[in-house]
């Protein structure tokens, strides 16, 4: 933790490019909870015009500092240890974001690789066919369709969330700790809508590179928990059991 006057100086250098909304929510956070940011990587390289990102595709020099500086901002600011194992996406470039981002924060812990967390990873049951349309259609209309549940070898909405969720749960760090979950802006749009209850979604609604989701469980077993969660400056909360029993729909109510 710096001195006050550290703080101070940290609060008025934020890191440059990283979305507003980040520090809105930070504002909101609670203390003490098992904290953890599912953010989407830091600035890469330009995808094609249909949305869709190589796997290939590298963090830019300016994704790289704002990934430090991020780390660095969040250590320096919250209330919250940062010295855990990150999960990340296996591919490169949330790897190397949750690298940079413990390197700014002044750690080196491990970082796992979990499939789920690679797009469109949780989201699908038929890789190889769900890629092709994928690729086809562009990343808003392939989520918008996950939503819809209109694609062969898809999850249900619900599904894919609750799969997200459950690898978020297994992996709480300790109370008063912060936990990085780097993943795709295709997932964290599809679990963001799943959350909220949204059936369709538009570029508006779309994260942005560096913009991530604040979010914490309930100190209960899965199934009986609520998962409460902080997005674009509003808070809100979600009873497990919804998802777990789809045929009862519901809304996230915001605190």
């Amino acid at each position: 933790k710096g001195t006050r006057s550290q703080m101070s100086n940290s609060i008025n250098t934020m890191p440059a490019h990283l979305p507003p909304s980040m520090i809105d929510s930070v504002k909101l956070l609670p203390k003490h909870e098992r904290l953890i940011l599912f953010t989407r990587h830091s600035l890469r390289e330009m995808s094609d015009k249909n949305g869709f990102a190589s796997y290939a595709l590298p963090l830019t020099p300016k994704g790289r500092v704002l990934a430090e500086s991020w780390g660095r901002w969040l250590a320096a600011n919250l209330d919250y240890s940062m010295d855990v194992d990150s999960i990340s996406s296996p591919i490169q470039r949330c790897i190397d974001t949750a690298i940079l981002m413990q390197a700014g924060a002044g750690i080196s812990r491990n970082v796992s690789h979990q499939s789920l967390l690679v797009e469109p990873g949780s989201l699908v049951v038929d890789h190889e066919e769900v890629s092709k349309v994928f690729k086809q259609i562009g990343a808003l209309n392939f989520i918008n369709r996950f939503l819809a549940g209109d694609m062969a070898g898809i999850k249900a909405p619900h599904k894919g969330g609750l799969d997200l969720l459950a690898l978020l749960f297994e992996h709480q760090p300790k109370h008063g700790h912060l936990l990085l979950a780097v993943s795709h802006d295709t997932l964290l749009s599809a679990f963001l809508a799943v959350m909220m209850g949204v059936g369709e979604i538009s570029w508006d609604d779309w994260p942005k590179m560096m913009e991530g989701v604040f979010l914490w469980f309930d100190d209960k077993p899965f199934s009986d928990a609520k998962v409460h969660f902080i997005w674009r400056w509003q808070c809100y909360e979600r009873r497990l059991i919804e998802l777990l029993n789809p045929f009862s729909p519901s809304y996230p109510l915001k605190d």
